[in-house]
């Protein structure tokens, strides 16, 4: 082996180490930074239990909302109920909306036209995913809202005005990954279905749908997670009313909509503030819960297959 070559390989060898070592310091850097905020979150969140002596069963189960006021009893009147009941249900209404039609446009897109489909629905769906939440929350607060007002009364405020929205938003997201969850599934399975006398909708339902259950499955639960993270557009529509949703009309409001109204009214370290930590503390668990599933979801289906 020449001198030149010998220099060649040490120069190769010595980029590859340079380029382990930045890896490896950006994977540790990513982590002490997760590290931090779950930590930072958290600790801000106990503070309520800890410091404040609120009970975190009065804290999940009642349904009276003011922090600047306390009970009878002396204890504070911060029952999140109302804002964790809000938000699972513009959560699980906008999925339930959302999913049917998501998984008959990636079909389309995928089974029945995919070029025809894909020319049409594919800047539809990069456009929908390209416009702020603010103007989504702007559009429900100049349309949905008073066609909710129109046809059921009351404010056109709530739960209804609120899923209406988050349905359109999280529609691009769904709809894209059931798109790749379909086209993973193997072209030899279409091929031996028909084969056997299946017919294209029959081949659809029973082997391709079937089939990509994990993938579509994986979908919903990014879905619901975009949905249960969403602040502003919910608090345009949402009506932002600490009470116990007994309608889909009556304003409402959610963890993020209270959050992000009350966020900056508060100081550091009072009862108040360390209310919202704990508000804040609920979603990032809901969050990594919806991690946690849809990794869950991903291995179950890496096991079938």
């Amino acid at each position: 082996m020449t001198p030149g070559n010998l220099m060649k390989k040490s120069s190769k060898r010595r980029l590859e180490s340079f380029g382990r070592t930045i890896s490896l310091i950006s994977t540790a850097v990513i982590v002490f930074i997760v590290l931090s905020i779950l930590y930072f979150v958290t600790s801000k969140g106990i503070s309520t239990f800890v410091t404040d002596g609120v009970s975190l069963g009065d804290f999940l189960t009642k349904s009276i909302w003011n922090p600047g006021t306390v009970a009878d009893d002396g204890t504070p009147l911060v029952g999140a109920l109302p804002m964790i009941a809000g938000s699972f249900l513009v959560t699980l209404i906008s999925a339930a909306l959302a999913t049917p039609f998501a998984i008959a446009a990636a079909l389309f897109m995928t089974e029945i036209s995919p070029k025809s489909g894909k020319k049409i629905l594919q800047p539809v769906i990069e456009l929908l995913v390209g416009i702020p939440s603010v103007v989504y929350g702007f559009i429900g607060l100049t349309v949905v809202v008073p066609f909710v007002r129109s046809l059921f009364g009351g404010t056109g405020f709530g739960i209804l005005s609120s899923t209406l929205v988050l349905f359109v938003m999280i529609l691009p997201t769904v709809t894209s990954m059931s798109v790749d969850a379909l086209n993973a599934v193997p072209r030899h399975y279409r091929e031996a279905s028909l084969a056997m006398g299946g017919t294209r909708w029959q081949t659809i339902y029973k082997v391709v749908l079937r089939a990509a259950t994990p993938g579509l499955m994986t979908a919903v639960v990014f879905g619901m997670a975009r949905a249960f993270g969403e602040a502003l557009a919910v608090q345009m529509v949402i009506g932002n009313a600490t009470l116990m949703p007994n309608s889909l009309v009556t304003p409402a409001s959610t963890l993020t909509s209270i959050l992000t109204m009350s966020m900056g009214n508060t100081v550091m370290g009072t009862l108040e503030n360390n209310v919202l930590w704990s508000l804040a503390t609920i979603l990032l668990l809901m969050a990594l819960f919806f991690n946690i599933l849809t990794r869950y979801i991903g291995k179950k289906g890496a096991v079938k297959k």
